[in-house]
């Protein structure tokens, strides 16, 4: 992005997080850093559905406030690009009403036939379906405010109001196709000094955080069957202990702990790695022999397509928006998110005869590489941005 800006001799600034949170944001090379703090925190008087909308406002209006110090100082931007479901772009027009607003539409909420009621596990209230549809008062306010929208996958764009649909267009942001790509001579050493290599019965989960969202607890409880039918198998788990999305569990720290409470799992094979750096977690995709991914219907992560690229074997849940880029048997393989039996010999089968899914793996990397590529990405957002 940064040789695009250079190349059209743009003057990019990143407005960017609370200065509270914002410590994690880091310059770029070219790019003006600008942050901003909130004047006051969201009042917990207000009632609980319309907190989130309060928390928007706020945002909205703390960015409003360096836009209009950029304006006086003679700063009117072309376009502004923003990832609007914490506020900050609310009222960016109201600031420089001829500035193109583009917005990135993750998700919508739907009281059923999304993520929410979808595990019955855990049952939602009457009280749970109508909080979170009042969540998208927020997201019907940026909707209405940006000249275009922007959501990754067709499925994503689907759940937003059919009012709006031509409003949205298609566009993944693209990996990292350069960094990831199979390595024949790849290897990952345990924790406990064991080194893994390519080629060994290998099995892999990956998640920003381990919770049920992305079937955390499909997986774990699929791994005794898939332990004892397939004796020699190693297991690496990727990901923290917070929770990104859902609730956190009853009578337990974290989601980890409750379910190996649950179930009984050979430390010596069952390998929780935690959060570890990038080019290490490069290295568990590349030698991987089966990797599952599940996930509620929800937002897809990139943790999928970054398997997919670097030559895994995805086994992945039948469930959208995975299903819009996993085909059966075509470029992986897809079982019902809660048949943990299936899913235990669909990974079994896959580390037993790992040479009969090598076609499959192969037309993944490929359809990573061409379809999901930053390259691809960026040039659909530059192509947006000169319309």
């Amino acid at each position: 992005m940064d040789a695009a800006c250079r190349a059209a001799n743009w003057d990019p600034a990143w407005l960017t997080g609370r200065l509270s949170s914002a410590s994690n944001a880091s310059a770029l090379d070219g790019v003006r850093l600008i942050r901003y703090d909130l004047h006051r925190e969201p009042s917990q008087q207000a009632h609980h559905y319309v907190r989130p909308l309060e928390a928007g406002v706020l945002h909205g209006q703390a960015v409003a406030r360096v836009l209009l110090k950029l304006k006086a100082q003679g700063f009117v931007p072309d376009v502004v690009i923003a990832h609007p479901g914490w506020g900050e772009a609310l009222y960016v027009k109201d600031v420089f009403p001829h500035t193109r607003l583009i917005s990135f539409f993750e998700f919508f909420y739907h009281p059923e036939g999304a993520d929410c009621g979808f595990d019955p596990e855990f049952p939602v209230s009457f009280d749970d379906r109508t909080r979170i549809r009042s969540k998208n008062a927020l997201h019907l306010m940026n909707l209405e405010a940006c000249d275009i929208g922007i959501s990754p996958t067709q499925w994503q764009k689907s759940l937003h109001p059919t009012a709006y649909h031509n409003k949205i267009e298609v566009i993944h942001e693209g990996i990292d196709t350069d960094t990831l790509r199979p390595d024949p001579e790849a290897s990952f050493t345990l924790p406990n000094g064991i080194k893994l290599h390519v080629g060994q019965p290998i099995v892999t989960y990956v998640a920003r955080n381990l919770e049920p969202y992305r079937g955390f607890h499909s997986f774990i409880r699929c791994l005794p069957r898939l332990l004892q039918q397939h004796p020699t198998c190693q297991v690496l788990i990727v990901g923290g202990d917070d929770v990104s999305y859902g609730s956190k569990p009853k009578n337990a720290a974290n989601w980890r702990e409750k379910l190996q409470g649950e179930v009984a799992l050979d430390p010596t094979r069952v390998h929780f790695l935690g959060r570890i750096p990038y080019d290490s977690y490069r290295k568990v995709l590349q030698i991987s022999t089966a990797h599952v991914y599940l996930t509620y219907p929800f937002v897809l992560s990139w943790s999928m397509l970054e398997a997919m690229a670097s030559g895994c074997l995805v086994i992945g849940s039948a469930t959208p928006p995975v299903q819009e880029v996993i085909r059966h048997q075509e470029n992986g393989l897809l079982v019902d998110f809660f048949d943990t039996g299936a899913l235990a010999n669909a990974v079994t089968h896959a580390l037993q005869y790992p040479e009969q899914y090598q076609n499959l793996r192969h037309t993944a990397c490929q359809q990573a590489h061409l379809l999901y590529s930053h390259k691809n990405g960026l040039a659909a957002y530059l192509r947006l941005i000169h319309q």
